[in-house]
């Protein structure tokens, strides 16, 4: 009785085994599926460059528009022009409520406490509700600051999942509304860089 259960677990391990191999012999490592590679970057230069992109002061986003139409080119070749120098780009304007200098303190403290929970998020078995938490409490308190901005940024540069997760509203996502001169916000002046 005991030789007939060995036996079938024998075959069973057997065919575990050879699915495997066959498995491991017909594919060629990816799938179409899967999306190209992008270059792998370690923890610490992900944690730079998230320090670098939030902690620094806001860069507007400029929108594109939207009712442009290729343009089509002609069937005749054009005479060569002299090429023209660039213009500069102009300066970009953001609108900020100045706030004192004690909430500045808070507000920067809480903010470059955000910074690092993104890049913690991003470690397996993490989440982002650190730093979601905190940039929803620098929006409630400082809604027309340029931290709420940087909060504002943090949370659309998310990964949708993680947006969906924490329930992240469009309203907090918006930055639009720094574009515009409001009641007691200062104009802010950025040199854009291409």
């Amino acid at each position: 009785m005991n030789t007939f259960w060995l036996k079938i677990a024998g075959a069973i391990v057997v065919v575990v085994v050879v699915f495997v191999l066959v498995t491991m012999f017909t594919s060629n490592g990816t799938t179409e599926t899967e999306k190209p590679e992008q270059p792998q970057r370690t923890f610490e230069e992900q944690v730079q460059i998230d320090r670098e992109k939030f902690s620094e002061l806001p860069q507007p986003v400029v929108p594109q528009d939207q009712n442009q139409t290729p343009v089509e080119t002609p069937a005749v070749q054009p005479v060569p022009q002299i090429p023209e120098t660039p213009k500069p780009a102009e300066p970009l304007i953001l609108y900020f409520k100045p706030i004192g200098e004690i909430e500045e303190i808070e507000a920067e403290r809480l903010l470059n406490a955000a910074v690092p929970a993104r890049s913690i998020g991003r470690l397996p078995m993490t989440g982002f509700k650190l730093m979601v938490d905190t940039c929803r409490q620098i929006i409630q308190r400082w809604p027309d600051s340029r931290y709420a901005y940087n909060a504002k940024k943090m949370l659309a540069d998310m990964p949708e999942r993680y947006q969906q997760q924490y329930n992240i509203t469009q309203q907090e996502l918006d930055v639009s509304m720094y574009a515009k001169p409001r009641p007691g916000t200062q104009p802010y002046t950025i040199k854009e860089t291409r």
